[in-house]
């Protein structure tokens, strides 16, 4: 029953979320900030039992059209998808009540994403916007939430409301650390959707879903390198402002590993056999990032 559970929420691809979430906490450590480990946990959990929920879901709506078996019985399946939303939802309120309001309003963002992601008339994932939205949940939503907990309140915005009036103040530097931040994962995990897409192109048309690569007409693939090459600039680019440190160059490195991967895809794009390098290429871009963000403040 637990290998059929760990298929039906995919447990191998919430590498999306777990690393997003590392690389957070190895720059508040490498900054010398103190971590919240409660509000952390507390998030963490809510984080990661709504992806397993999403992905649920997806399964779940996608079996109806595809022809594909669950690994349980529908009501069983619909069962844990609601378990899943339960706790997610217990934990994020939870994370609000703790925090503030701020908290709340993106969490929600979160939910509403993860939600319409394959639900209601028009999914997400039948759209071609569906690689930004989920570069944008991964690679922004959660570093976000995550540096908004930890560092010490107004560092990146206030909201202050009444029934007169609403007042938002954005800290215009920080906010863009925030920004340069999240943009490694954003591509990384925008890429392993659009890998995903390319590959089920075909099948993906005859079940009226048309995505990103329906679009670009044979050219996603040299969007699919594009992506990669630019997280090259954005990681000099953060060094060079001083928000990440000079160790951080050695990323530069990965190109050569990333490019290899990229050949791969290059010359055939097929979901058993190619897909994978995105998902490679995703470990190497985050977890090198991560890695070396943390012995820098092993150093410091």
């Amino acid at each position: 029953m637990i290998k059929r559970f760990l298929s039906y929420v995919e447990i191998k691809t919430k590498i999306t979320s777990v690393f997003a979430f590392f690389m957070v906490l190895a720059y508040l450590f490498n900054i010398k900030q103190p971590i919240n480990w409660r509000l952390s946990g507390v998030f963490f959990v809510s984080m990661f039992v709504f992806d397993l929920a999403t992905t649920a879901i997806n399964n779940y709506i996608d079996t109806k059209t595809n022809h594909q078996t669950l690994q349980f019985k529908r009501k069983n399946a619909l069962a844990i998808i609601v378990v899943l939303l339960a706790v997610a939802t217990a934990f994020g309120l939870y994370l609000a009540y703790l925090t503030d309001f701020v908290v709340l309003l993106l969490g929600g963002l979160c939910f509403a994403c993860g939600i319409l992601y394959t639900f209601g008339p028009v999914p997400i994932s039948r759209q071609p916007y569906g690689e930004v939205l989920s570069g944008l949940f991964y690679g922004y939503l959660i570093p976000t939430i995550m540096l908004y907990i930890n560092m010490p309140h107004g560092t990146y915005l206030t909201l202050d409301f009444s029934l007169e009036k609403v007042i938002l103040s954005i800290n215009v530097m920080p906010s863009i650390t925030v920004v340069l931040l999240g943009f490694l994962p954003f591509c990384a995990t925008a890429n392993i959707m659009l890998a995903n897409n390319i590959c089920d192109l075909e099948k993906d048309i005859t079940v009226k879903r048309y995505t990103l690569p329906f679009y670009l007409e044979g050219k996603s693939i040299y969007l699919f390198a594009a992506i990669y090459y630019l997280t090259y600039p954005a990681a000099a680019l953060m060094v060079m402002l001083k928000i990440l440190p000079p160790l951080t160059y050695l990323y530069l490195l990965t190109i050569i590993p990333v490019q290899k991967n990229i050949n791969t895809f290059f010359k055939k794009q097929d979901k058993s056999e190619t897909f994978i390098v995105s998902v490679k290429n995703y470990i190497i871009i985050m977890g090198t990032m991560t890695i070396l963000i943390f012995v820098s403040g092993l150093l410091r």
